[in-house]
């Protein structure tokens, strides 16, 4: 028995399952330990086999706590509504994926007969209605409400649009799951994104974690399952920000990419780097994460193909395109295959290229050169990551991948899409040992220790994005 009372910390991701044992004291990771993720019977299969791995690293451990984040069986899938596409749409989308979840459809303007058919067939776990700003457009957020309260499926409401339709809107929903919050963006250059994403994260807990099948993983945690994303997002906060005197790394861009979706999180202000560029749209958060329900190693492998042509990949491994095909549909059937052939190697390295490269330009903002009468000028939509200097990627297929940092470095701006606003001159960090999500549980009860971790952790695989070594 060692006479040690570290922290276990639990990622229950839809293919793996990891855990880490975590000494305070140092603080240092003891050791980890990874199983295939047993969503189809029952979680704690797969969590027991991880525990068991660890314990062969480390022996018996008594945990003084533990603390878990999931995203198994696909994490917590939403779906939205708004008014306008560029306004309350967009602030419907940061607000969900803000607070860890996965948009699996939006809707602008009135919702049909043929929208709430779909909205049945996709199941969400919450729905999100908004649109309007407070004293503006009542009609169309009354119309969905309407035609929301015909769905034959049942699915919790969290109700965020114009506060004057608020009260008309719960009547219209009466019977059903209603959470009445602030309006998502109450006047046009305003954004309310943190009580709805805090209710979202709420439901999480109060509805979905019984319906993964979580509620046994949960006794005995020292705190609520949290969302994976969630936490891979605290922790880039903490990363970038610091905390209590001990400084953070500043802004930075971070990649998860995941069996099922890719996950893209910039802690930075995106403002303009030229001088005659003016901003277009919504405000964009410091903290801001996407995630790319088509861009995924396994579960999503064919959405890599759709949207970078089957060709593209092909030339980008050396396979011909019927391969291509053949091994992508293989990887879709058995998602817990490994790439343990020459082909399938060559394959998982455009795959990963490919949906780190579109990932990030889908997140990143873009730029166009417009003319006025007072002459040339730039409009910019989004973040211009341009300037910032840490580029960090994690998730099984880089991190265990030889050529993590080429493949990483498709992340980068690319002449050839030079609209595109993606990072330039950019160090690379890579998560070898997958502890990033982890730090993010641990951050909220000790933020120093998690924060020197994750320091240890991506100091010791530091590359330029030139290839050459660190400045230290």
């Amino acid at each position: 028995m060692i006479a040690i009372y570290p922290i276990l910390l639990i990622d229950i991701g839809s293919t793996y399952t990891k855990v880490i044992a975590v000494d305070l004291d140092a603080p240092a990771v003891l050791g980890t330990g990874a199983a295939h993720t047993t969503i189809q019977t029952d979680v704690t299969a797969g969590l027991t086999e991880a525990l068991a791995a660890l314990e062969r690293q480390t022996g018996t451990l008594l945990f003084r706590a533990r603390f878990a984040c999931s995203s198994a069986a696909g994490g917590l899938a939403m779906v939205a509504s708004g008014l306008v596409p560029a306004l309350t749409e967009k602030a419907a989308r940061m607000a969900c994926l803000g607070a860890g979840a996965k948009i699996i459809r939006s809707f602008s303007y009135g919702l049909t007969e043929e929208d709430i058919a779909e909205i049945d067939s996709l199941a969400p776990d919450i729905f999100l209605l908004v649109g309007g700003v407070d004293g503006g457009n009542e009609k169309v957020i009354l119309h969905n409400a309407e035609m929301l309260s015909a769905a034959k499926t049942d699915f919790p409401i969290v109700l965020a649009g114009n506060r004057n339709a608020a009260a008309q809107c719960e009547a219209l929903l009466r019977g059903r799951a209603i959470y009445r919050m602030e309006n998502v963006m109450p006047r046009l250059d305003v954004l309310n994104l943190e009580p709805i994403q805090a209710q979202i994260r709420a439901l999480f807990l109060e509805h979905i974690i019984h319906a993964k099948g979580l509620s046994r993983v949960a006794v005995g945690l020292s705190s609520p399952i949290i969302p994976t994303p969630a936490a891979m997002l605290e922790a880039m906060e903490l990363l970038s920000s610091g905390t209590g005197g001990a400084a953070g790394i500043g802004q930075l861009v971070a990649v998860d990419l995941g069996g099922a979706t890719t996950d893209v999180y910039s802690i930075a202000t995106g403002a303009p780097t030229g001088v005659s560029t003016i901003v277009k749209g919504l405000p964009e958060p410091f903290a801001k994460r996407t995630v790319e329900g088509d861009m995924g190693m396994r579960y999503s492998v064919h959405g890599i193909l759709e949207a970078v042509g089957t060709e593209a990949v092909a030339a980008m491994s050396g396979l011909d395109t019927e391969t291509v095909q053949q091994l992508a549909d293989c990887l879709f059937q058995n998602p817990n295959t490994l790439p343990d052939t020459p082909a399938l190697k060559v394959l998982d390295r455009a795959l990963a290229s490919a949906a780190i490269a579109t990932a990030v330009a889908r997140h990143a903002g873009t730029i166009e050169e417009v003319y006025t009468p007072l002459g040339q000028t730039f409009l910019q939509v989004g973040k211009d990551l341009t300037e910032v200097g840490t580029l960090i990627v994690t998730g099984g297929a880089i991190i265990h991948s030889p050529d993590a940092e080429e493949i990483a470095r498709h992340a980068l701006f690319d002449a050839r899409s030079p609209t595109s606003l993606r990072p330039k001159g950019t160090d690379i960090y890579v998560d070898r040992h997958y502890i990033l999500a982890s730090m993010g549980l641990l951050a909220k009860a000790y933020p120093r220790e998690a924060l020197v971790l994750m320091k240890q952790a991506l100091g010791t695989t530091h590359v330029r994005a030139d290839g050459n070594p660190p400045v230290v």
